[in-house]
């Protein structure tokens, strides 16, 4: 139960957070919520609707105990429980954020279809399906029938529904806007996953190791309605991740916490897991059997269907500019709405937050020993989610609402601002090159024997970890902004930076690494991070810094990527490199908006390990790294040749 209640925690974020104009410090809280507040004040109903299948799916109802006027339907469909169940308990908290609790609302919560105490079959990141028949289910088709049935039968209501959600929950919202009922009018998708190929679990191919312990939560296999949690975690009995799976070897090795090798029977015969600490687990299974980007990771992709969100929705993107799980997600979200819908009301709020950090009622706003200010997350809920939801939900709903269509937190400047769209009108790409001597320089510099180049040995025994903390994490966070000084001083991480700035210099949009690289194997990955080097003589701001670190000279990551090397040309069709040619592999990087001011530096660092944080490539190419051999991993020597680039878009 305790467990259960810690990953609820840490997956089911149900309040939202940001700052407009305002940077005034407000108290975490000027009339503390009690935690009998939804009790005292809304009616709890708990209702089974029925799908157009038949299918029924458990849903919580919190209606205002105050009849006299109607309210708008504020609904949260999600995969982690809509818990506490029976009509006697009750949440300590509703609705996206505190304000929108108070000020009267309909809030409903939704078990999805084969979680918890819905029934049905539950499919991780379930494929949409398009023109469907009368009795073909989707997500799209259960939130359309859950909306249908809500307004119909539900007192009070004023006939308006807007969804939100975080993480998954965010997923679902973004579902919502698809084929959307009539009586759906705003949506906020925060954190919302897009792809999974390309969000948590693997990134550009590449398989987020660092994830391990959350894959049963979405992969156990479940026949019958429970409020008990019927999947069991890894037991790792270590606190030291990157020894325990340098141990472990090849990924197939893991497969024996899965029940790998007999989980299509188990399946078949609808049992459940075993009590001998391992999980049966199908989404492992569908991991390891499509190493690449198929039809079965496309199919679940969402990104593609948004150009059918119909122009009665509007919709706020919410995410953060250090979120380590979904940041690809909700970039693509917008920009997908905008390129297929630009009539619509679709706006997007990115501030300096990890996964669901603007739903947080602290009134310190950092990520891991970074800190960015005060009340930013409180005055986002109240200035901008609040308003937004109000306005289409109680107002005139008009495009007229007030908010901006992007309202973006530059992370080094430590402010926000805001823009008609995104990214901004007045940016320009400008090419910075991986020239000799370590030196990242706005030319392209040659010898006269031509580009030169900067080779390192990749020692899969010795890989580049992904952050200097020694503990074991579900999944990872902090990274986002840590001190990368521990890699930069490591044999197998390329540095490049510049002088010091003698002027502020504004990153805003996305990033691309143009590498020219070779290596002597015929496998490798690529990683590149953006560095923010601070000045030596920064005092500290943030009390709380892990107590080994100083600002002064502070290696901050601003973003970062991984590209699987063998996805370098096509991620459905996987390719090995020549030993020792010369190759292009190109990496986007997702957004960012940073300014490195004045007396700072700018850095790149590249490498090809990133360890636990993602899984080590052989550096021999095999058809499905999921089934590689010990005999498979070699060292390699890798290069990378001085005429590549990193393509930013500066903000003039």
């Amino acid at each position: 139960m305790k467990l259960f209640l810690k990953l609820s925690l840490f997956f089911l974020l149900v309040i939202s957070s940001c700052t407009p104009k305002s940077t005034t410090k407000i108290s975490e809280e000027k009339t503390p919520v009690k935690s009998t507040y939804v009790k005292e004040n809304f009616t709890k109903k708990e209702v089974k609707i029925t799908m157009r299948d038949g299918a029924k799916l458990h849903t919580t109802i919190y209606s205002p105990k105050d009849t006299s006027k109607t309210y708008p339907i504020l609904l949260q469909r999600t995969p982690y429980s809509c818990r506490p169940y029976g009509k006697d308990a009750f949440k300590t908290r509703i609705a996206p954020n505190p304000i929108l609790m108070k000020q009267g609302n309909i809030v409903v919560y939704q078990d999805v279809r084969g979680r918890w105490m819905s029934e049905g079959v539950y499919d991780n990141m379930r494929a949409y399906i398009p023109n469907k028949t009368a009795k073909q289910t989707d997500e799209t088709s259960d939130t359309f029938d859950t909306i249908d049935w809500l307004v119909k039968n539900t007192a009070n209501n004023n006939g308006n529904v807007g969804t939100w959600g975080t993480s998954y929950p965010g997923h679902y919202a973004t579902i919502s806007t698809i084929d959307a009922h009539p009586a759906l009018k705003a949506a906020s998708p925060q954190a919302c996953i897009g792809d999974f190929f390309f969000d948590d679990f693997h990134h550009n191919g590449a398989f987020l190791l660092s994830y391990f312990n959350a894959i049963p939560l979405f992969g156990t296999y479940k026949d019958q309605p429970t409020d008990s949690s019927w999947y069991s975690f890894p037991k790792m009995k270590t606190k030291d991740q990157y020894q325990f799976f340098l141990d472990k070897g090849p990924l197939k090795n893991l497969n024996e916490y899965f029940q790998y090798d007999t989980l299509d029977a188990k399946i078949a015969s609808k049992t459940s897991n075993d009590k001998n600490n391992k999980v049966n687990d199908f989404f492992w299974k569908e991991i390891v059997e499509h190493p690449n980007y198929d039809s079965v990771w496309q199919s679940k992709g969402i990104i593609q269907h948004l150009n059918k969100v119909p122009s009665t929705v509007a919709t706020m993107i919410v995410g953060g500019l250090f979120d380590a799980e979904d940041l690809y997600g909700p970039l693509e979200t917008y920009k997908n709405i905008e390129k297929h819908q630009p009539n619509n009301y679709n706006t997007l709020v990115f501030g300096p937050w990890d996964h669901g950090g603007w739903s947080r009622n602290k009134v310190a706003n950092k990520v891991g020993n970074y800190y960015f200010g005060d009340s930013i997350s409180l005055n986002f809920q109240k200035n901008i989610e609040t308003k937004f939801f109000n306005h289409f939900l109680k107002g005139n709903g008009s495009k007229n609402s007030g908010l901006p269509e992007a309202y973006v937190f530059d992370s080094g400047k430590k402010q926000w601002k805001s823009y008609d769209v995104w990214p901004p009108k007045s940016v320009k790409k400008q090419a910075f090159f991986l020239s000799e001597n370590q030196k990242l320089t706005t030319n392209k510099k040659k010898t006269k024997k031509g580009n030169s180049k900067t080779t390192f040995v990749s020692d899969l025994k010795h890989p580049v970890p992904y952050s200097e903390d020694i503990k074991t994490v579900f999944t990872p966070r902090k990274y986002m902004t840590d001190d990368q000084r521990f890699a930069a001083r490591r044999p197998d991480v390329l540095v490049f930076q510049t002088d010091i700035l003698s002027e502020d210099f504004t990153l805003a949009g996305d990033i691309l690494a143009k590498l020219n690289v070779a290596t002597t194997g015929s496998a490798a990955d690529w990683i590149v991070k953006i560095i923010d080097v601070h000045p030596s003589d920064i005092q500290n701001d943030n009390k709380d810094m892990q107590t080994h670190l100083k600002l002064s000279n502070y290696h901050m990551m601003v973003r970062s990527e991984v590209m699987r090397g063998r996805f370098r040309n096509s991620f459905s069709k996987p390719e090995p490199f020549t030993p020792n040619k010369k190759t292009a592999v190109n990496i986007k990087l997702q957004d960012v908006f940073h300014t490195f001011k004045k007396g700072h530096k700018l850095q790149i660092q590249v490498q090809s390990t990133w360890f636990p944080l993602i899984d080590l490539n052989p550096q021999t190419y095999v058809d499905n790294i999921y089934k590689a051999d010990k005999k498979d991993f070699k060292n390699q020597t890798h290069t990378v040749f001085s005429d590549s680039s990193i393509e930013f878009s500066v903000l003039e």
